[in-house]
């Protein structure tokens, strides 16, 4: 019987020291007491098992596994495979996360949206200036706000609006300028021009880095490859630039001198290269030497006069250009170590520049001439019989459209209100000018889409003479019709966009007006103007035009005038309320 007795009391005494020191590592028992209480709950079993064996074999489930219960459940101890249970932790009850309930964003009303414009132009600072607001929804026509909207303001390069409207509305988005390159004759057999080769410019701008990823000679080069490709070898004559379908002094009579030295006062030619300017760079040479200027491109045409000489702490550099001549005057100081000045300056005789860089690309092309370079300006130049042996294509005029108005440029503004005058004005009339008949193209579609007579004074075709006079309600006439126009693609991707690109590039980032509004800026002294087109919060679409007069602070212009519109970018209502 104890061997039986010992193998079944092993197990239980294994057990019960497992769950000792289990209290044991708790410190929930003295560890003196821990033995006594083993050998004793021990004891006290192996009597009484001895005791039930001698009266009844079958009372050993009755007794022994009663007190083997009382003793598993007294100690904790399981009759599975021993194992540690850790005493039981109070579960805790989860509280729920509170859910954050949005706030509604309350609906603007008309009233309030009016309200804020008011605030932005009643600023005291703006008191001495004169602000002409107008603002209509396009879809319904209900005018939003407007302020002197029938006044007349200077616009700035708010003109192009007008000019660049009328070119694409008369002229097509898909017309294009070519350039002609006549000559008595065809080459011969061996590839000769027994003659000049005449260069018959119409006004093409895109012979420019602005349009060949800062290569000032593709689009010569596009020209050569044309009169090459007929064979020309040899010229036994002159290289001579007609200008003559331009008619007018190359410079409008209201633009101001001291605008006239830089690249954004250019002249107007029938042969533009590079946007009719050069770009100076003068840089500090040796201490007491000369600076050291060059023009890009190269040429014989521009002449520097370089009085400037490296010296001093402080640079007192000055350029002057001629206004009747090629000649640029560089004096002053530069200290030595000092950065490089770079400037774009604008060339008076750009037809020779032309030419002359010309002659250069077709040399290196291999084709020989005899005879010298010329510019020819003549009413009846094309009198004698010649023909066209090669041509050029410009790229449309939809490409052009955006590379006038998104970085504002003049001369391209400038040059398409003259083909206006050449291409749709009256032909048969030799006493005006291109310019004149090309504000007369205007004028007639502006009453077309039904702006008053008097709604613009126009004096040139970009808005860098200070005789231009405009209302903000004739822009918002023009906004309105080229909206709905067959040509609506081409106008809308000529207007720079807000924090991507063009004058608009570096405004409105941040704002629900970024990569939303699109517009024409314009900017001369005292001069600030925006119009356009903006989505507001709620989906509507609204066309503006806003211009501020008579404010010295450039920065509190555009402060205005950007508050204004990103009032309209986060207008929730509707304007019908």
């Amino acid at each position: 019987m104890m061997p039986y007795f010992t193998m079944i009391l092993q197990p239980i005494k294994h057990e019960l020291k497992i769950r000792f020191r289990y209290f044991l590592s708790r410190d929930l028992m003295p560890k003196q007491s821990y033995c006594k209480i083993t050998d004793k709950v021990i004891d006290n079993f192996r009597q009484n098992y001895t005791n039930l064996m001698k009266n009844k074999l079958n009372q050993l489930k009755i007794t022994i596994f009663p007190a083997l219960a009382i003793l598993l459940l007294g100690f904790g101890i399981s009759a599975q495979t021993p194992r540690v249970v850790d005493k039981p932790k109070p579960t805790a009850t989860p509280i729920p996360t509170p859910t954050a309930t949005p706030t509604p964003v309350p609906i603007q009303t008309l009233p309030s949206l009016q309200s804020k414009i008011r605030l932005a132009v009643q600023r005291p600072e703006l008191r001495r200036g004169q602000i002409g607001i107008k603002i209509v929804s396009l879809a319904t026509g209900k005018i939003v706000y407007e302020q002197n909207s029938e006044k007349y303001f200077m616009p700035a390069s708010n003109m192009k609006v007008f000019t660049v409207a009328a070119a694409i509305e008369k002229l097509s988005p898909n017309f294009k300028f070519v350039t002609s390159a006549y000559a008595p004759a065809m080459p011969d057999e061996n590839g000769v021009i027994k003659g000049d080769l005449t260069i018959y410019g119409r006004g093409d701008v895109s012979f420019s880095t602005m349009f060949s990823e800062n290569d000032y000679y593709k689009g010569l080069d596009n020209l050569v490859e044309k009169i090459a490709q007929v064979g020309v070898k040899r010229i036994e004559g002159n290289l001579i630039g007609d200008t003559s379908y331009f008619r007018g002094f190359y410079i409008p009579g209201s633009w101001e001198w001291d605008d006239l030295q830089w690249y954004y006062g250019a002249g107007i030619s029938a042969l533009t290269f590079n946007d009719n300017s050069i770009t100076l760079r003068v840089s500090p040479g040796a201490s007491g030497a000369s600076c050291i200027a060059e023009i890009l491109p190269n040429n014989t045409v521009i002449r520097i006069i370089n009085q400037c000489t490296t010296t001093g702490q402080q640079r007192a550099l000055k350029v002057t250009k001629k206004l009747d001549r090629d000649v640029i005057e560089i004096s002053g100081t530069m200290p030595a170590g000092d950065e490089e000045y770079s400037g774009r300056i604008a060339v008076s005789n750009s037809a020779a520049l032309f030419i002359n860089l010309l002659r250069q690309r077709l040399e290196q092309k291999g084709i020989t001439i005899t005879g010298q370079n010329s510019v020819i300006n003549t009413v009846n130049s094309q009198a004698n019989p010649k023909i066209e042996i090669a041509k050029l294509e410009s790229t449309p005029l939809s490409i052009i459209a955006q590379k006038t108005m998104k970085p504002s440029q003049n001369l391209y503004t400038e040059t398409l209100l003259w083909t206006l005058g050449e291409e749709r004005g009256d032909k048969t009339d030799l006493t005006k000018t291109s310019a004149e008949k090309g504000l007369a193209v205007v004028q007639k579609f502006l009453q077309e889409i039904g702006v008053a007579p008097d709604g613009i004074v126009q004096s040139d075709g970009s808005g860098l003479s200070r005789h231009n006079l405009v209302t903000p309600g004739a822009i918002v006439q023009v906004y309105q019709y080229m909206a709905k126009s067959p040509y609506a693609i081409a106008w809308n991707a000529s207007l720079t966009i807000g924090g991507m690109d063009g004058t608009l590039r570096n405004r409105f980032k941040g704002t629900l007006a970024e990569a939303n509004v699109r517009g024409k800026t314009g900017t001369i002294n005292q001069v600030s103007s925006l119009s356009g087109s903006i989505k507001s919060a709620s989906g509507e679409n609204f066309v503006f035009s806003i211009i501020v007069n008579g404010v010295n602070p450039t920065s509190l212009r555009v402060k205005t005038i950007d508050e204004i519109v990103v009032a309209l970018a986060d207008f929730n209502g509707k304007s019908e309320q």
